[in-house]
């Protein structure tokens, strides 16, 4: 496995779950010093087009918090070779499920470029921020487990 000095990854982080932590730490395993780019709710709104559940100033606070984390910025752009000449990194990593999909063939292509790896790491299956809402709004919201006992 290559060792980079400066590595980066980026991502909404909205309702922050075990995939998004499993990333952050198979990216830090890989170099010295991470960088982890939190969208900001502007830049959500324009390519997502949906509201984060969790604002930018609360996902940047749990991103910055965790261990593996040297650094965390807020995200304005998608445009990696932008983000790439402010941070100086060296790999960016995604998860595998973003592999082959034209958004990335092109990121690659860019990041060839300049002399950037771009490292797909393993997805955990299973889980996802989109999963977790349409699983609360499914069930109706939350429920109490008094409810959920009655319920069943």
């Amino acid at each position: 496995m290559k060792k980079y000095r400066i590595g980066y990854t980026q991502g909404v982080y909205d309702m922050f779950h075990i995939g998004h932590l499993n990333i952050i730490k198979r990216a830090k395993e890989q170099c010295d010093y991470l960088v982890v780019g939190v969208n900001s709710d502007d830049l959500v709104k324009e390519y997502k087009h949906k509201i984060p559940v969790i604002c930018e100033s609360d996902r940047i606070e749990i991103v910055r918090s965790i261990k593996e984390v040297d650094e965390a910025i807020l995200a304005n752009t998608l445009n990696k070779k932008e983000l790439q000449s402010q941070i100086g990194f060296e790999a960016i990593f995604i998860g595998s499920d973003w592999k082959g999909s034209d958004r990335w063939s092109e990121t690659e292509r860019e990041m060839n470029d300049i002399g950037v790896d771009v490292v797909y790491l393993p997805h955990t299956d299973g889980i996802s921020s989109t999963d977790l809402v349409k699983k609360i709004v499914e069930q109706g919201g939350y429920k109490l487990v008094e409810e959920v006992d009655v319920i069943n």
